[in-house]
């Protein structure tokens, strides 16, 4: 649970902006849409699996240098 203390001098706006954050910082709500039906294990997994996979994707995305030049290195240059 996201709990904030407003300040004497501090206005409504400026605490709700920090309330926000901190609930977005804990993933209160992100928790919540997760727990809101029921998954059957077999989903659960596939699902995990999914995850997994795209995660895998993005790492390696980040890891390979882009190539630079549009043809292979090994073309014959004109």
């Amino acid at each position: 649970m996201a709990f904030i203390t407003v300040n004497s001098n501090e206005s409504i706006e400026s605490a709700l902006r920090r309330f926000k954050r901190k609930v977005i910082s804990e993933e209160i709500i992100k928790d919540l849409k997760k727990h809101s039906h029921f998954i059957p294990p077999g989903q659960k997994a596939k699902l995990k699996s999914a995850n997994a996979r795209k995660r895998n994707r993005r790492r390696f995305r980040q890891q390979r240098p882009a190539s630079t030049s549009p043809r292979p290195a090994n073309a014959p240059a004109r």
